[in-house]
């Protein structure tokens, strides 16, 4: 049985460039393009107004743009190599607050293309970043943030593959990266060691993550093809297989029952992972995508916002009754 979604909002021209990143909180989606400004729009308010830019943010451009899952630390990283935290408005303010920063170009022979894909743990405190040479660094926020708490090599010592993607487990145990070489790593941040790594796809891999329980990995690129792993042993489960251009984006439902993809032709598809099957396509867009992300459930239906070339946001909710 198919979905029906359809498409609510769009905020035209969102931003002034390609958007290359989204991030939502319960409350507020968070987007990211090459120019210097963080955009911040109320996804609690019906008309999803902007809420908040944060200027200058990155001064050449901001690449990734993650949040939290308790939806209290967000954090950006920019092309000139600055990678910035921001905290969640308080009782004090109605704004989200600057910080601080990594500072991950300390160190001998550190430099820029130390940081470029990032991700945040459930809690904030924890954020994981990929490197230009296949290294993945995990820092923990709340403590000296040019010390690295670990540092995983995926090659000989400066010779890996560019890390396009990484993410957490929710529950903190495992770091997961994919690389431009087509290989996937998984690492135990409790032993510091490489827990294994996942066969598969050969061609870069642009996106993965861990399911909302920690079980499964999904994991996609310019294969164009979802490859879903099992966590605990990293045996390889089964393929989504639909696209027919690169899959730029991946992003799981809160129950882990969906998955979401977006790809480079602009189209954007609804996996059931039971089922093994698209439920959705939609084309709004024949120009990339960059990012596709579910918002957090709510009392609402189901939604999730595109984003890509066309500069624009889109939003789509669940058709009732569907």
């Amino acid at each position: 049985m198919s979905k029906q979604y359809l498409t609510t909002h769009t905020i035209d021209n969102a931003h002034k460039t390609d958007i290359y990143s989204v991030a939502a909180t319960p409350t507020a989606l968070f987007s990211a393009s090459g120019s210097s400004t963080l955009h911040i729009h109320a996804t609690s308010q019906p008309a999803i107004p902007l809420a908040q830019s944060i200027t200058g943010a990155h001064k050449i451009g901001c690449h990734h743009v993650v949040v939290s899952g308790n939806g209290k630390v967000a954090a950006s990283a920019g092309f000139g190599g600055e990678v910035k935290i921001w905290k969640a408005p308080d009782a004090d303010t109605s704004d989200w607050q600057p910080f601080g920063e990594l500072d991950p170009a300390k160190g001998p022979g550190k430099g820029a293309g130390e940081a470029w894909a990032i991700a945040l743990s459930e809690d904030g405190r924890y954020l994981a970043s990929t490197t230009y040479d296949g290294r993945i660094n995990v820092w923990d926020l709340l403590s000296d943030r040019s010390e690295r708490l670990r540092e995983y090599e995926t090659g000989s010592a400066g010779s890996g593959s560019f890390g396009l993607c990484v993410d957490l487990s929710q529950d903190g145990k495992y770091t997961a990266s994919g690389h431009q070489s087509g290989a996937v790593y998984v690492f135990n941040n409790d032993t510091g060691r490489l827990q294994y790594t996942l066969p598969g796809l050969v061609k870069p891999i642009r996106a993965l993550a861990f399911s909302p329980a920690g079980t499964r990995i999904a994991a996609a690129g310019d294969a164009g093809v979802i490859a879903i792993y099992d966590t605990k042993h990293g045996e390889h489960v089964g393929n989504l297989t639909g696209h027919t251009a690169w899959i730029t984006s991946i992003d799981w439902s809160d129950t882990g029952e969906y998955l979401l993809s977006g790809a480079f032709d602009g189209k954007v598809k609804v996996w059931s992972i039971d089922r093994g099957a698209c439920v959705a396509t939609h084309s709004e867009t024949d120009k990339a995508l960059w990012a596709v992300k579910w918002l957090p459930k709510t009392a609402r239906n189901e939604m999730f916002c595109t984003a890509g070339a066309n500069r624009s946001l889109t939003f789509y909710r669940e058709a009732t009754g569907a």
